[in-house]
């Protein structure tokens, strides 16, 4: 339903989005155990994470074409001998220059909850976690010059030749200082939600709260481009944690029997979380070069808007605040809107549409089935397309006794 739920939001997975709705249970409903809730959404149009191994291959050609060049082949075959140094040079230079300003990115989470609601105070608990990554490039212009230097010149071609043959393969790759990154953060929360409805001048209202612990775990592999490997990222000399407390609180009224609106805020306490500081050496110069980032978590207020029937549901969500993530990365602020068609007690078709105000992050159409046979077991499926190759799909499980 693009992403929305503020105000639409079942009372099970009330406690992921507005903890507010929780206490909106009906007299008959039961213990709700969601096991587990999952979804995930990648954005990579050029197929970065490919390309940049591509390279570092590349890169490797390079190095090897380098590695066998011998006195006795520029003396006996010298043509042939630097027309295949000048050709690697050229694939290499073109490949970073296709590569430059090109980013990748992908969102992932999962969640558990286990609510109980009652007609006094309706509690939730819950553990979920949130996964941000992005892959990225910086490529140096003269990279590409020194490439297309040896490509074009066979003179210099020649006279790096000889340095390589005299102090090996790294007196030449080390002229490249372009460099690759993928930075990544998971941050878990583990909670306990409180609800409770009120009634304020005749307006249904309802509040609730949830105070969690939060860890984090943030990756920040940044590397010279002929060492990007990208399965390095998780090593541990990449990787820091974190460890604090946050809160999330919500919202919602009832205007008749049909109209719902709501307000949630998620993580309402700021916190910075710097990455590991991770440093290159530039192999021409000797200069060290820091690469460091700061994952933000930020207040995220979102307002929301519902009308419903029992076959009918439309909705629509609306975020007051930005959404940050690494200092490095450009905001994001999102509004959706959304329908379910309940046609059958134990069938909900949905659709929606999400899209970024600032134009940051691709805009996306949404679609999904629920089943609930028996009104037990509850199956909700997802799927989403939209810009740059943006592709998502998601999953959820619920049991209510």
């Amino acid at each position: 339903m693009g992403g929305t739920g503020v105000a639409s939001a079942n009372y099970g997975s009330a406690v992921f989005i507005n903890p507010a709705l929780l206490a909106k249970s009906k007299a008959d409903d039961d213990v709700s155990v969601v096991i587990p809730s999952v979804g995930a959404q990648i954005t990579d149009k050029d197929n970065l994470r490919d390309q940049i191994d591509d390279i570092s291959n590349e890169i490797d050609n390079y190095r090897s074409v380098l590695d066998n060049i011998t006195p006795a082949q520029i003396l006996t075959n010298p043509t042939a001998t630097l027309n295949q140094f000048q050709n690697a040079a050229g694939d290499l230079a073109t490949q970073m220059d296709d590569l430059r300003g090109k980013t990748a990115r992908g969102n992932a989470g999962a969640g558990i909850a286990v609510s109980v609601p009652t007609s006094a105070v309706s509690l939730a608990f819950v553990t979920k976690a949130y996964a941000h990554a992005v892959a990225s490039s910086s490529i140096d212009q003269n990279d590409i010059d020194y490439l297309r230097h040896i490509q074009n010149s066979t003179a210099f071609a020649a006279s790096q030749a000889g340095m390589a043959v005299l102090n090996g393969s790294d007196e030449i790759t080390n002229n490249l200082n372009s460099t690759a990154s993928g930075r990544a953060a998971v941050v878990s929360d583990y909670g306990v939600a409180i609800a409770r409805k009120f009634d304020i001048g005749g307006v249904p209202v309802s509040l609730g709260v949830t105070p969690k612990l939060q860890q984090t775990w943030l990756y920040n592999y940044t590397t010279s481009i002929d060492n990007y490997h990208s399965n390095d990222w998780k090593k541990s000399k990449y990787r820091n944690d974190d460890t604090g407390f946050n809160v999330d609180a919500g919202i919602a009224a009832d205007f008749g029997d049909n109209w719902t609106v709501g307000l949630s805020g998620q993580n309402l306490m700021s916190r910075d979380i710097d990455t590991k500081d991770v440093r290159i050496t530039n192999g021409e110069t000797g200069v060290v070069t820091n690469y460091k980032d700061t994952y933000q978590i930020r207040p995220l207020v979102t307002a929301g808007v519902a009308w419903h029937t029992d076959l009918l549901t439309l909705s629509a969500d609306g975020d007051l605040t930005e959404t940050k993530g690494f200092k490095s990365e450009d905001n994001s602020q999102y509004v959706g809107v959304g329908a379910e068609v309940t046609p059958l007690s134990w069938l909900a078709v949905r659709a929606g549409y999400r899209a970024d105000m600032k134009g940051n992050d691709s805009n996306v159409f949404t679609a999904g089935v629920g089943f609930a046979p028996l009104n037990t077991v509850h199956v909700d499926l997802t799927g989403l397309y939209g810009q740059n190759e943006t592709w998502g799909a998601g999953a959820q499980l619920t049991l209510t006794f």
